[in-house]
């Protein structure tokens, strides 16, 4: 899958089951991870008649907004991806 424009897709990145106390987490508590690794990325965005691509690549591991308003949650072959736009995206790690 291709996105378009200044979508990303990227897939979810477990968080740990232990903290680092020591205690364990069951999978009922756990969030859903707010890190994901670069799969694909779309052309960019169109300003004042220039494309500008994306600052993010393949391959970049990211931390991007837990509850962006952007991000829709898809499966494909059975692993979580999301769909989410640049700007949605915090950092790369």
């Amino acid at each position: 899958m291709k996105p378009l424009y200044n979508y990303v897709l990227l897939e979810r990145l477990e968080e740990q089951d232990v903290t680092t106390g020591g205690i364990l987490i069951p999978d009922n508590a756990k969030e859903k991870p707010a890190r994901g690794k670069v799969v694909a990325v779309g052309n960019g965005t169109w300003i004042d008649g220039m494309l500008v691509p994306l600052t993010v690549r393949s391959g970049d591991t990211v931390m991007f907004a837990k509850w962006a308003a952007s991000a829709s949650d898809i499966k494909i072959d059975g692993k979580d991806f999301v769909i989410i736009k640049e700007t949605d995206i915090l950092g790369i790690l």
